[in-house]
């Protein structure tokens, strides 16, 4: 593998895998360390000349591993037999929910604020505008933009697209 087809799988599955790794270690800064660690062991394995046949699963397969050590350096009795497998359904998962937080990451600022009070912090309309100083009709009117670029950008063309989260 050359440095530019690494740096292209870098791009492509860095933020999928960084999904992946939150999801098991349920922390964004321990992930984000992980997938790193996990990239910069892999450039030095193919450094050494040998090859890695399949790196995406590769990748997948290197992050459960890192994940699965933090954890029980953090929880030695924990049982992680439940910890998910690195397989085409987690992959597929990961893909998806990059694609929704780079979505989420392209909505107008105070868009995103209300979004996000309201799906990741579980506030009501009310409280959102009390917080913010809005009314509670452009908050709703915030969430309805919101919805509908969301859907859009992740329809790729395709109608309905779920959203897991709603």
């Amino acid at each position: 593998m050359t440095a530019r087809e690494f740096e292209s799988m870098f791009k492509i599955l860095y933020l999928p895998l960084g999904m992946y790794a939150l999801r098991i270690v349920d922390d964004a800064d321990s992930a984000e360390d992980i997938v790193q660690e996990s990239f910069i062991k892999a450039w030095e394995v193919l450094e050494t000349g040998a090859t890695i046949d399949n790196f995406k699963s590769y990748m997948y397969r290197s992050v459960r591993n890192r994940c699965i050590s933090l954890l029980r350096q953090q929880r030695p009795t924990a049982d992680l037999d439940e910890v998910s497998e690195a397989d085409d359904e987690a992959a597929d998962t990961s893909v998806r929910d990059a694609r929704i937080w780079q979505a989420i990451d392209r909505l107008p600022e105070r868009c995103r604020e209300i979004f996000l009070m309201s799906k990741r912090d579980g506030m009501t309309n009310e409280e959102i505008a009390d917080e913010l100083g809005l009314s509670v009709k452009t908050v709703k009117n915030q969430m309805t933009k919101a919805l509908s670029r969301l859907k859009e950008a992740l329809s790729g063309g395709h109608k309905p697209f779920f959203l897991p989260f709603l």
